[in-house]
């Protein structure tokens, strides 16, 4: 697995490591383990925020960052100069919102937690719609200008929003974001195409779809009939397993998978990457034998008939 797409100044891998898990459904070794496994692979870009996983009990957000700062410092320089470290700003508990002030405190809690003195690539993870979009940027290109953070990018943020925020950047000459991060998979397509979609292919932007295996849903393991495995997004799945659209789905997965003799899962990032737009979808892995199919997307390449049956069974 190579890292051959661009993202501003950085080169990621054909697969984002999903790190929602980390600290979370993955304990402290297990999350070592799949870090250490997706490196050993090629991966080289690793996705994470600073809200996960506040949702938890017992958790205050910034667990993901810690466990991903703890492994950088025991695997040493040449392994953190060799990973894109991807974080976002809006949603941790102390840290709510974009105002300037809370960008910029954010940052260097999740520089701290990370144990790193750069943030390479740095998300607002949702809009804040209260604050212009002059003070935004402002605040982000100062954490560039500082060398804290090397590229800035977008999630979970209108059209008009992204349009006006890409127009300050180059009206001003300050930092532009470089790329977004859709909801987006085979089950959620109008999460992102259309005028999201045109956009970020208007402005050269590099997407990197989250949701990209819809809770587990499109990894096979959920069937109709059977009872579907527990775990902390079953539920999600369960209610894609209901609706006619969801089994249409999963049958030209298991169809395209048995082709290829691959996993459903790694059809459907393939599907994802051989979208026009889509630079690389991210996936997070609970355990290390999950990563394999993941990671298996960087040598699948689908037919043009394989790609029309998806899209069509997803429409």
């Amino acid at each position: 697995m190579n890292a051959d797409n661009k993202i501003g100044q950085l080169s990621v891998s054909p697969l984002v490591l999903g790190g929602n898990v980390f600290g979370w459904t993955a304990d402290t070794p297990t999350s070592f383990a799949v870090l250490d496994a997706y490196t050993d692979g090629g991966g080289n870009t690793v996705d994470t925020a600073d809200v996960y996983s506040a949702w938890v009990e017992g958790n205050q957000g910034g667990e993901s960052e810690a466990v991903i700062g703890e492994w950088l410092a025991a695997r040493g320089s040449s392994v953190r100069d060799g990973v894109v470290i991807a974080t976002k700003v809006a949603r941790h508990p102390d840290h709510t919102g974009l105002a300037p002030a809370t960008i910029k405190a954010a940052c260097e809690d999740s520089l701290r937690r990370l144990q790193t003195d750069r943030i390479d690539l740095y998300y607002t993870h949702f809009d804040d719609e209260s604050v212009p979009v002059s003070d935004i940027i402002g605040a982000l290109d100062d954490l560039v200008r500082e060398g804290k953070v090397r590229e800035i990018a977008a999630s979970n943020i209108s059209p008009s929003r992204l349009a006006e925020s890409l127009a300050f950047s180059d009206r001003e000459g300050v930092a532009r974001y470089v790329a977004l991060q859709p909801h987006y998979n085979l089950v959620s397509r109008d999460t992102y195409e259309g005028e999201l979609e045109e956009l970020a292919r208007r402005e050269s932007l590099a997407v990197l779809p989250y949701y990209a295996l819809a809770s587990g849903f499109l990894t096979g393991k959920y069937r109709p009939g059977e009872a579907a495995p527990e775990g902390a997004r079953a539920g999600t799945a369960a209610q894609l397993l209901a609706t006619e659209r969801g089994q249409r789905v999963l049958a030209a997965l298991t169809t395209v998978a048995n082709a290829h003799q691959v996993s459903e899962a790694t059809v459907a990032l393939a599907w994802l990457a051989a979208q026009p737009t889509v630079t690389a979808p991210i996936a997070s892995a609970r355990t290390v034998e999950q990563l394999p199919a993941l990671m298996a997307l960087a040598d699948l390449r689908l037919t043009n008939d394989e790609l029309r049956l998806l899209t069509d069974a997803s429409a």
